[in-house]
């Protein structure tokens, strides 16, 4: 039974699917302005968890997300410059080029990180139609207005604006107004931008679209709201993004969505926490962002940040250090080390790995739990634990099998681990070595194991026959 927590109601829900034959799963893509950061990753290691463990009890999901190549102005509201925009003219590049460079660098990053792509990776800019069609609904019911600089959502006119945010509306107008005022017209500060126009401050976008209400191009918000209804419908079952979403642009998106079309927008709503930098929070705008590049030349394995990912609880603040991230790949490392041991023990009986019935139980239910990766690593060392208190008693390929079904959810590689290939010269002593055994010539036997140990090898006598391995 598998329960998450939904910042809609504020507590842990039984999951319950809307459809029989696949779940819809919503999550907030990157604006591919620069390199994703580390902080920014941690967020994708959480939503890919989710899928997996959907997948991993039995759903077919439908994944979806944006890419956000237009709108997505330096703040979250409605002031400030369009990040691609202001980076195209620092770069001397074309927006085009832009967008196209940082998707790629986002999606070679993903796969670097084994988090899986969605179904559907959609651009804002190939959903410009989408968008204005929710726009007119929008109109129609009563909820935009135009002014001779952009196209507004009248907060007013929608009852619970803030129920995601539980923020009180006397709040948000306060915030609103501490914004720089750049379009007087506007009936509220707190009104968000659906459309702007190629006018004010925006005359000379490098990016627009005919519309009703003349060229222009689409806000932030509409992208999400416009996309996932077109691929998963409306309602769908889970949207998720990063607890900085919470408070503008996922309130933003239930409200336009929900105005729009008259109904729920999606039933479960997730968010991953931050990555702390020195206790702080890591921004490109603070200038203190580490992207995977800076990991490379630090010599880590990429797959050690998912690993100290995964330590955490998404809804856990992480504090990311050099030393935490050292332990993560020593940690990771051991891993690799026991696979290994485990896939040269070739001559070992083995039997279905749910045969451990409870170690699997006890790895469920630490997923069924709101994703508790940290519980599900912690019944992973159990198994390594129980193995080495008496390795000749253990399963070693039914282990094996095991821990392969837990990586179909860990995604650490475990799977892709190659075990050591033992030189011809140590087979053939350990095979003379047995043969002394056998005809119980002990003392041969102990030269020869001595022998062995000293070119840097181990030999343990097990019931199946003589294991070799290289000790780490």
């Amino acid at each position: 039974m598998l329960k998450l927590y939904n910042t809609l109601g504020r507590r842990k829900e039984i999951f319950k699917p809307i459809r029989k034959e696949w779940v819809g799963l919503y999550t907030c893509g990157p604006t591919v302005y620069n390199y994703a950061h580390i902080g920014n990753l941690r967020t994708y290691i959480f939503e890919d968890v989710l899928r997996r463990t959907l997948e991993y009890a039995g759903y077919k999901v439908k994944h979806v997300m944006n890419i956000t190549d237009v709108g997505h102005l330096t703040s979250d509201a409605d002031s400030g410059e369009d990040k691609l925009d202001r980076e195209a003219k620092k770069e001397g590049r074309s927006v085009w080029d832009i967008a196209k460079f940082y998707t790629h660098s986002f999606l070679r990053d993903i796969e670097r990180l084994h988090v899986k792509k969605a179904n559907y990776l959609i651009p804002a800019t190939q959903a410009v139609n989408e968008q204005i069609k929710i726009i007119l609904k929008l109109f129609g019911n009563g909820y935009a207005y135009e002014t001779p600089q952009a196209i507004y959502f009248d907060v007013s006119r929608f009852k619970n604006y803030t129920k995601l945010s539980r923020q009180k509306l006397s709040q948000k107008i306060l915030g609103a107004r501490r914004e720089v005022v750049v379009d007087l017209d506007k009936k509220n500060p707190y009104d968000f931008a659906l459309w702007f126009k190629l006018a004010g401050r925006f005359k000379n976008h490098s990016m627009h679209w005919p519309s009703p209400w003349g060229k222009g191009f689409p806000g932030w918000h509409i992208e999400c709201s416009a996309i996932s209804t077109k691929y998963l419908g409306q309602p769908f079952d889970i949207h998720t993004g990063g607890v900085d979403h919470i408070s503008v642009h996922h309130t933003n998106e239930i409200a336009q969505s929900e105005a729009a079309y008259k109904k729920l927008l999606a039933r479960y709503w997730l968010h991953g926490e931050f990555l702390l930098i020195d206790a702080g929070k890591m921004a490109k705008s603070e200038g203190n962002f580490i992207t995977l590049d800076t990991l490379i030349k630090k010599e880590f394995n990429l797959l050690a940040f998912r690993y100290l990912v995964l330590t955490a609880h998404y809804r856990s603040k992480l504090n990311f250090t050099w030393k935490s991230l050292e332990a993560a790949q020593n940690s990771l490392q051991r891993l690799y080390d026991f696979v290994r041991e485990l896939s040269e023990r070739r001559n070992l009986h083995s039997r279905d790995y749910r045969g451990f019935a409870s170690i699997v139980k006890k790895f469920q239910n630490a997923l069924s739990n709101d994703l508790d990766t940290s519980k599900a690593l912690a019944v992973v060392w159990n198994l390594f634990h129980q193995y080495h208190k008496n390795p000749s008693h253990c399963d070693a390929k039914a282990m094996l099998k095991l821990l392969y079904n837990f990586d179909e959810v860990l995604g650490l590689g475990l799977k892709v681990v190659k075990p050591e290939k033992i030189p011809q010269k140590i087979i053939s002593l350990a095979n003379k070595r047995e043969e002394y055994r056998k005809s119980r010539q002990w003392k041969e036997a102990d030269k020869i194991r001595d022998g062995i140990q000293k070119l840097g090898y181990s030999v343990e006598d097990t019931s199946s026959g003589a294991v070799i391995s290289k000790p780490r």
